[in-house]
């Protein structure tokens, strides 16, 4: 049934660019992570270079978007591949499935620090994961079983060891892999030790979520788009800002930015790999394997994603601050990519 489907579905698509053009388009369509769109960048320049076909063009969406686009349909007019700052979500695995992309194989690139950062001149500023939340979450335990909108003005006022400077903080709005994976890394972890919040999970778990999840709306926090550049650049006109982005971002600008520390431990690659530091996650990205013979160059595209040259511990991705997986880990991924290995089986 599997090989039926993903035939009419290649020939679906053949059908639709043939009647569309002469031939299929000649660039791969990517969308997806603004975390992982440096690395597809990357193999993109070095599958161009490699086999002179067109780079693929490559959209930074988020993961939310760039998944709800991936799966909207077979064809020419749909996106071959989305990177991910995350795992995909059953509700898209089913959103994909009512739109015919029920064929996809999931990649495991490598893991990323998520990092909180502040341009070089800032005064040093280290803090706790609670110290996190109660700096950016929209409303704080009153201590008498409510809760209160947040009124922390300054990093002082949560503790007085702090800096006596305003709370800005530039972040990624919830279209964005890298916001869910900052609610549940950070916020989450944050504010599970709070008084009564252990019971509040027990009690009522939609509403511990709720309170542990949602983002302050009322100045400190700052939804800066998809683009992680204008953070930095954002942070380099405000020396009392920080900004949440991926580790990828704080490595290219280590000469602007330097990192906060999350429970006293900094981002760097070994603390990433081996899990010491608190606010690590996986990267991913997604084939749509109905496409993958009849869009030019696909094929190749991914195997060079999946090479050795790419994603290994010497690879050019680790060069822009991928950590990579263990060789072990990494021959695993490839063999499932390669074949064609569907989701969930």
């Amino acid at each position: 049934m599997k090989k039926f489907v993903l035939a009419a579905a290649s020939a679906a698509l053949a059908l639709t660019v043939s009647a569309g053009a002469a031939a299929a388009r000649d660039q791969i369509k990517i969308v997806g992570s603004s975390t992982v769109f440096p690395y597809t960048q990357a193999v993109s320049e070095e599958f161009s270079n490699k086999t002179g076909k067109a780079a693929p063009v490559v959209e930074s969406t988020g993961t939310g978007g760039g998944f709800k686009v991936f799966c909207g349909g077979v064809g020419e007019s749909h996106p071959d591949i989305t990177g991910a700052s995350r795992a995909i979500k059953d509700s898209e695995v089913k959103l994909c499935a009512e739109n015919g992309v029920d064929n996809i194989s999931e990649a495991l690139i490598g893991y990323d620090g998520l990092s909180i950062a502040h341009a070089r001149s800032a005064p040093e500023i280290d803090l706790t994961e609670e110290q996190i939340f109660l700096a950016l979450a929209a409303e704080l335990p009153d201590g008498k079983g409510g809760f209160i909108a947040n009124p922390n003005k300054k990093w002082s006022d949560i503790d007085a060891s702090l800096p006596a400077i305003d709370i800005v903080a530039f972040g990624p709005p919830p279209t964005s892999g890298t916001r869910d994976a900052f609610v549940e890394l950070v916020m989450q972890d944050g504010c599970k030790d709070l008084a009564g919040m252990a019971d509040l999970k027990k009690a009522d778990k939609d509403k511990w979520e709720e309170v542990c999840s949602r983002m302050r709306q009322d100045g400190p926090f700052i939804e800066a788009g998809e683009n992680d550049n204008l953070i930095v650049q954002r942070l380099e006109a405000d020396s009392n800002a920080v900004g949440i982005f991926g580790y990828s971002f704080l490595y290219e600008n280590s000469d602007k930015l330097k990192a906060v520390k999350v429970n006293g431990i900094e981002p760097n690659f070994d603390t990433i790999a081996d899990g010491s530091y608190p606010v690590a996650r996986p990267l991913f990205f997604y084939v749509k394997n109905a496409h993958r013979d009849v869009i030019p160059g696909m094929k190749e595209f991914v195997e060079e994603y999946m090479s050795d040259a790419a994603l290994g511990a010497d690879g050019y991705l680790a060069e822009r601050g991928l950590t990579p997986l263990s060789d072990e880990k990494r021959k695993e991924v490839q063999e499932a990519v390669l074949s064609g290995k569907t989701i969930g089986n």
